[in-house]
């Protein structure tokens, strides 16, 4: 039996992985909404409130795992969001909120926990979007590039026992692609000049929701990672995750006219 943590419990993903670990294991899982408390208890696991939008809440949740145990065997961090939208017309706090959730708030709280962490693993749920920009999600994309590099960092930098894995998922159908047209509402109704790649944003995600790689995938392999005593420090999933790492090696001019002619193409249609 292992400890195990993980954020993002009550959807998609994190939801998929709390059930599997449930099973065998001593699993602490992250909620945000209350509505899902009861739904996790029975499953045998121990909930713990965080909102990854919110430092003091991320200083409490860590707090409580500490005093529930002593050692944790593997973190995985999988909570956060989608901001999309034309980077020429969102927000500054927009694009600092998407870094606060989907960046800053896993680096605090694995920093919170270290000390029970020795001898164990961080899993990041990261993405093939940080292999690059992809248009009109470029926060996201950005978010996860900078989770890839920090966590990378503290693999380089560490003197404690711990291994870091970023496991960089492509389209995988969950209720994120829904939630993310629901968010980013505003930012989509309010692009004038960009309403054809908008459109597409849209109706790309919708699709993605029930077209994308079953969730049993990457729960297949983070339990492959986690009983692995060295495992890679990147893992890719599915056949676009694959095309994007390879893609993301070619020159930037490159890559930039080949996806000016996608998007156009798409838009088009």
């Amino acid at each position: 039996m292992k400890t195990i943590v993980i954020t993002g419990a009550t959807s998609g993903i994190g939801k998929a992985l709390t059930e599997y670990f449930a099973k065998n294991n001593q699993v602490f899982a992250g909620y945000r909404n209350e509505a899902y408390v009861q739904d996790l208890e029975k499953l045998g696991v121990t909930p713990f409130y965080i909102d990854m939008a919110a430092p003091e809440s991320i200083k409490l949740a860590a707090a409580f795992i500490k005093s529930k145990t002593d050692k944790i065997d593997t973190l995985i961090n999988v909570a956060g969001c989608v901001v999309a939208g034309v980077v020429e017309n969102i927000e500054p706090e927009r694009i600092k909120e998407q870094f606060q959730i989907n960046t800053f708030s896993h680096l605090d709280f694995t920093q919170r926990l270290l000390d029970l962490l020795e001898g164990g693993k961080i899993i990041n749920i990261s993405s093939m979007a940080s292999f690059g920009i992809f248009p009109f999600v470029a926060p996201y994309c950005a978010s996860k590039r900078a989770l890839d590099i920090l966590f990378n960092s503290i693999m380089l930098e560490t003197k404690r026992n711990i291994q870091v894995i970023s496991v960089k998922p492509g389209v995988i159908a969950t209720p994120l692609w829904g939630k993310s047209v629901e968010i980013n509402k505003p930012s989509i109704d309010n692009c004038a000049g960009f309403e054809k790649e908008m459109n597409y944003l849209v109706k790309n995600a919708l699709k993605n929701q029930t077209g994308g790689l079953d969730v049993s995938k990457v729960v297949d392999l983070i339990a492959m990672i986690n009983y692995q005593d060295n495992p890679k420090s990147s893992y890719t999933v599915g056949l676009d995750a694959k095309i994007a790492e390879i893609f993301a090696h070619l020159p930037q001019d490159w890559i930039n006219k080949i996806i000016k002619f996608g998007m156009k193409k798409k838009c088009n249609k």
